[in-house]
Parts: structure tokens; C-alpha cells; sequence
């Protein structure tokens, strides 16, 4: 019943603002649809409460750096995004191009700022990513990427792209990696919804200046070690250090 619940919640509220965003979207400036967006995430945290029984404790933003920065995230759970993006006032995002298959979002998600790329990777998708992450740098936003490019369950994990390592490297940001294990109560694009407090952690920024294998191998330990020992937290189970499985075509 909850799943059943949160669902209908989900799909009224995600029309309810789109429609409202689209025409948003017709507006100069990014500031109408920014306001419609931010209240669409926060009604989605609140429904993810009142309707999944899903609550989140957030943690480690006592550690975020001032100005801007990249937030590097593991990503178990479609609502990785709801749950980070509610956290700041302004955030650009990287997203796969997927997203622009679903009527209207397209024009939604240029006039937000948001940082869409090919899925499927390659220099093309490498060049868009500069380009339109540079442009987030300019005004001073903070960057949201998923290293990984897809929804991992819980338990397992994706090779880490390069892509976030270029951006640290070509506008000399620090990167803040995220820890999660909202995947636990939400798991990936699921249907079922299990109740229980999630939790999201921010973790000790990594500093400008390191190179590709450095960062990478750093970036990778940190997110994985802290969302394994998250996962046992929750469960009472051992920490189990996710498995490596090959990425989705």
C-alpha cells in the first residue's frame, strides 16, 4: 500500500509541476523555473516521508567548502536526485540524455542550467560536458554528477568515468564525494518502496591538484567504503565492500 500510495504521489506531483515548469520555462532567466523545481523536489522529499515512509537523515554539511564545487554521489536510487538536490538552493546536475525523451522536459532542463550528455559516453559527450559544466562555473554553482552513469544496486558498483576528474581538473574545483544508501528504501527505478530512515553523507572534499589515477582511485575508495559501512548500519549486516559488475550497454 505505501508503494501504491507513493506512486500515485509521484506521478500526480511529477505532471502537476512539469506542466507548471514548462510554462515556467517560457519565462526570461532561470528563476521562474528554479522556483517551480525546488518546490517540486521538496514536495517529493516530503511525499517520500509521509506516503514511502522514507526519511532522511543528512549528514556532513558542516564539511562542504564555500563557493563552488562538485558533488560526486553514488547513485543506488532514482531518488538520489529528489534527496541531494533538496539540500541546496541552486544546483546544476549532469544528467544522461534519456531524460530528454519524457514531453517538455527538454525545455525544462535547458532553461534550469542542467548539464546533459550522450549515455553512452565518448569525446562527443566529453566536450558537451565541458562546455556546458563551464558554463555552471561561471555563475558560481555547485555541479552534481554520478560518476558511475547509471543506477547501481545496492551491493554492487559501476566502473567510475572520467568525466567528473575533467571537470575537477579544467576549473580547479574540489570535489565533494556523497555517500548513500538510499537504495536500501528506494531501490533504483523500483516500484517497491521499503520504510526506514535513509541516509546521505557528505564526505571530506578532495582537493584540487591531484592527478587522473589519484583522484579516481581516491574518489572511488571514499564513496564506496562509506556507503558499504552506511548499508550495514541500516541492515546489521557485516560491511561488505560492493562488487564490481560490468557497465550497461
Amino acid at each position: 500500500m505505501r508503494s501504491f500510495s507513493f506512486n500515485v504521489a509521484y506521478w500526480i506531483l511529477s505532471i502537476a509541476y512539469g506542466l507548471a515548469a514548462a510554462f515556467a520555462a517560457l519565462a526570461p532567466g532561470r528563476g521562474p523555473t528554479g522556483w517551480v523545481i525546488r518546490r517540486y523536489v521538496r514536495r517529493m522529499v516530503q511525499a517520500m516521508a509521509l506516503f514511502a515512509g522514507i526519511r532522511l537523515d543528512v549528514r556532513g554539511k558542516e564539511r562542504l567548502p564555500e563557493g563552488a564545487f562538485i558533488i560526486a554521489s553514488k547513485h543506488q536510487s532514482w531518488g538520489d536526485g529528489f534527496a541531494t538536490y533538496d539540500q541546496f538552493d541552486d544546483l546544476a546536475f549532469v544528467t544522461g540524455d534519456h531524460l530528454e525523451k519524457f514531453p517538455l522536459l527538454g525545455g525544462v532542463l535547458k532553461k534550469l542550467g542542467a548539464i546533459v550528455v550522450n549515455s553512452c559516453g565518448g569525446h562527443e559527450a566529453r566536450q558537451a560536458l565541458a562546455t556546458r559544466a563551464a558554463q555552471a562555473r561561471a555563475e558560481n554553482r555547485k555541479i552534481l554528477i554520478y560518476p558511475e552513469g547509471h543506477l547501481a544496486p545496492v551491493g554492487q558498483k559501476y566502473r567510475y568515468r572520467s568525466g567528473v576528474w575533467h571537470m575537477y581538473r579544467d576549473f580547479d574545483m574540489p570535489v565533494v564525494p556523497l555517500a548513500t544508501n538510499l537504495g536500501l528504501f528506494w531501490p533504483e527505478e523500483k516500484y517497491e518502496k521499503h520504510p526506514g530512515t535513509a541516509t546521505l553523507e557528505f564526505l571530506d572534499p578532495i582537493p584540487v591538484g591531484l592527478d587522473k589515477n589519484e583522484f579516481l582511485t581516491r574518489l572511488e575508495a571514499v564513496i564506496e567504503a562509506r556507503t558499504a559501512e552506511l548499508v550495514a548500519e541500516a541492515t546489521g549486516a557485516p560491511v561488505s565492500p560492493a562488487v564490481q559488475v560490468d557497465t550497461p550497454a
